[in-house]
């Protein structure tokens, strides 16, 4: 999945009276998780995914569902990314739909901040909990990567509470330099607070697709 300084309309061209060209990439993605796992928390075995994204200048909005046994999780995200040497920062919101009743809707603010290998996350949401009242959530995540390993510790706080650390690799596999696959493998340890009983360690195989149009 499963990764997210706001701009200003200066972004989009210069003050001079011919607008610039702004180039629109688009892209999508197919894929399947051995076990969907998300920021620690088990979802379903064997899960399929896809999306579409579109980017424009460090602007980028997109779609992306996985299969979640009862029903479809459907997200929409967009936001804007900005990156100087070795320091990038990003800012944007995403929102959680499902079409079944596995899950309720997620709405939250996702902050980032990252130097060099080091990857700072922050998500301050909101849980609709199916009417019963809603609950507010932050997560918190430091990722660091190196040469396709990384490692991440992440933690929830406020209504949610719970940590998990996860470590793995991911690369592509080509042939003859021709692109193939993505391909990942990960271990994730969710302590007994994030899973609301025994802590659990799960090993995660991905395989994806990308597509650029």
């Amino acid at each position: 999945m499963m990764k997210k300084a706001i701009q200003t309309m200066l972004a989009l061209g210069t003050l001079t009276a011919a607008p610039a060209v702004l180039a629109v990439d688009w892209s999508a993605n197919l894929g399947y998780n051995s076990e969907y796992i998300y920021r620690g928390i088990p979802q379903k075995n064997s899960s399929a995914f896809g999306g579409i994204d579109m980017e424009a200048g460090g602007f980028y909005a997109g779609a992306w569902g996985a299969d979640v046994g009862d029903g479809i999780e459907i997200d929409y995200y967009a936001g804007y990314g900005l990156e100087v040497g070795d320091f990038t920062l990003g800012a944007g919101f995403t929102v959680y739909t499902y079409t079944g009743d596995f899950d309720d809707t997620y709405k939250e603010v996702n902050l980032s901040a990252g130097w060099s290998f080091l990857t700072f996350d922050a998500a301050i949401g909101e849980y609709d909990n199916f009417g019963a009242g809603t609950l507010d959530y932050q997560f918190y995540s430091l990722t660091a990567e190196f040469g396709g390993f990384y490692g991440t510790v992440g933690t929830f706080e406020d209504d949610f509470d719970g940590s998990y650390y996860e470590a793995g690799y991911g690369s592509d596999l080509t042939v003859n330099d021709t692109y193939l696959l993505d391909y990942a493998i990960a271990v994730i340890y969710s302590d007994s607070t994030l899973l609301g009983g025994d802590s659990d360690t799960n090993l995660v195989f991905t395989l994806s697709r990308s597509f650029d149009f």
